[in-house]
Formats: structure tokens, C-alpha cells, sequence
């Protein structure tokens, strides 16, 4: 599988969008489209992306009773996007059925512990007592076991899935910052460099890129460093 950068398209206006992404002349960068974007643009935005031939990661993340998923997924189908994100933490049964009715086109990811999460938050307030890494790789082998494409994981974590786990699981890892002296509210952070050597598929990353002085300057040199170019 190829490597890439997918760049976190985190805007909640349309203008701001499309004037980032004139920025890129001659470039396609793929594309995280998440939360905010897509609450204010929704179907219309992607469908046109998809036919401009963008490559299109929906971060939705998906968490809810197997049945309105499997809505949710069935109403998604038509946009034929990359990837779409989904909560491991819904449970075995409700990402076998998303995957069950999820087109071919479109590879389901199940996100097993936010990037924000550290062990703290984890044991103070999800009340979860476990290892932050043995709760990641349970998700991630629940992940497998249902069916889906892939994981979005912390880079670090990135190796041990493919070596313990399955080196078929994708992985797509966001905070990913060029120097940890900037890692605003993401805890468990690496580099791209670092992203290479742990085996990641793709790196997330969205304000390294989006509030830099030269964004595509900075997207070609993390794409550089992450492709160990």
C-alpha cells in the first residue's frame, strides 16, 4: 500500500476551505474531512471532492447502536469515499454490521483511542484501569475480527499492530507534529520521520499544515520526511 499524507481539512466555512486548497496548485493532496466541514457543507462538498478527484477521508466517527450505523453507512454509500472512521469502543457487533453494508469502494477504519487521550484521561475519566496500549491493541484485534480495513491509532502504536496483529490492518495515525515543542492538545505525538520507521500507512495532519505561513511548503516537506525521501 502506498504511504500518504492526509491533510486535516478542520474549516467550517466553504470559503476558508477553498481558499486553503488553492493554495496547492498542481497538487491533490488527499483529504480529512471531519466534523465541522461536513456539518456545514455536508453531501454536496464531498461528492464534488470525489469529482474533482480528491482522495476523501470522512471522519465521522461513527459510535451509536448497530442499527442507526448501519443507516448512517447506507447513507454514506453513495459518496464513495476512502475511508470513514468509526468508534472501536461501539462494540463487535456494531462494526461487523457497518461492514456488512458499507460499498467496496469505501474502507471502514476503527479509531481505538483518540490521539488526546493519555493514561490519565483514560483512568480518571473513562474509568477504564487497563494499560492505554493493551486497550488500544484489544480494539484493534476487535477491529479485525469484524471485519474492518483499518485502525487509527498514535504512530507509535503503528509497528506492534502490524507485527502482533495483522500487517493487512491499515493504519492511519494523526498527531503528527514536525517538533513535540508544539503539541497543543494531542498527547501522544511523533513525527513523521518517527511515523516512517513505526510502519504507518498514513499521517494525519491538520494545523501543522493548515496555519502555517506556506502550507504546501510544509505539506511537501512532511510528505518528504514521512516517505523518507
Amino acid at each position: 500500500m502506498a504511504r500518504d499524507v492526509i491533510i486535516a481539512c478542520d474549516f467550517n466555512n466553504e470559503k476558508d476551505f477553498w481558499s486553503f486548497l488553492k493554495k496547492f496548485p498542481n497538487n491533490k493532496p488527499f483529504l480529512k474531512i471531519g466534523y465541522e466541514l461536513f456539518y456545514a457543507s455536508g453531501k454536496y462538498l464531498i461528492i464534488k471532492l470525489i469529482n474533482d478527484g480528491y482522495k476523501v477521508f470522512l471522519d465521522l466517527k461513527l459510535h451509536d447502536i448497530p442499527n442507526t450505523v448501519i443507516g448512517a453507512i447506507k447513507s454514506l454509500n453513495d459518496y464513495r469515499v476512502d475511508f470513514i472512521s468509526l468508534h472501536a469502543a461501539g462494540g463487535n457487533n456494531m462494526m461487523r454490521e457497518a461492514k456488512k453494508v458499507c460499498n467496496s469502494h469505501t474502507k471502514l477504519v476503527a479509531i481505538t483511542q483518540l490521539t488526546s487521550t493519555d493514561q490519565q484521561m483514560l483512568t480518571n475519566d473513562l474509568l477504564i484501569e487497563r494499560k492505554i496500549n493493551d486497550v488500544i491493541y484489544h480494539y484493534a484485534v476487535n477491529a479485525l475480527n469484524s471485519g474492518i480495513d483499518g485502525v487509527v491509532c498514535a504512530a507509535g502504536e503503528s509497528a506492534y499492530i502490524k507485527q502482533h496483529i495483522s500487517n493487512d490492518l491499515i493504519t492511519i495515525c494523526p498527531g503528527i507534529r514536525l517538533k513535540k515543542t508544539n503539541c497543543q492538545d494531542q498527547k501522544r505525538v511523533y513525527t513523521p520521520a518517527e511515523a516512517y520507521k513505526q510502519k504507518v500507512d498514513y499521517i494525519v495532519v491538520g494545523r501543522e499544515i493548515t496555519k502555517a505561513k506556506n502550507p504546501l511548503v510544509t505539506y511537501l516537506k512532511i510528505k518528504k520526511e514521512f516517505l523518507n525521501e
